[in-house]
């Protein structure tokens, strides 16, 4: 059986934690963040560990992280 490939848009944006738990950044980071609470900006710098649900799939496209 051949290996599968790493779906590699996916790698770059999230990391395994220690104990294995899939981490992402969250989105709505990179523009237009004038009208954007400094409360709401330092928010979403923080990185968040991903949903069970979402977390399943992307172990299927990144068989290899």
């Amino acid at each position: 059986m051949p290996k599968v490939k790493t779906k590699r848009a996916a790698a770059k944006r999230f990391k395994i934690t220690g104990t294995g738990k899939l981490v992402r950044h969250k989105a709505y980071k990179s523009h237009i963040l004038t009208k954007k609470t400094t409360k709401r900006k330092r928010n979403l710098r923080k990185a968040i560990v991903t949903d069970k649900t979402n977390a399943r799939v992307m172990r299927k496209i990144m068989p290899y992280l």
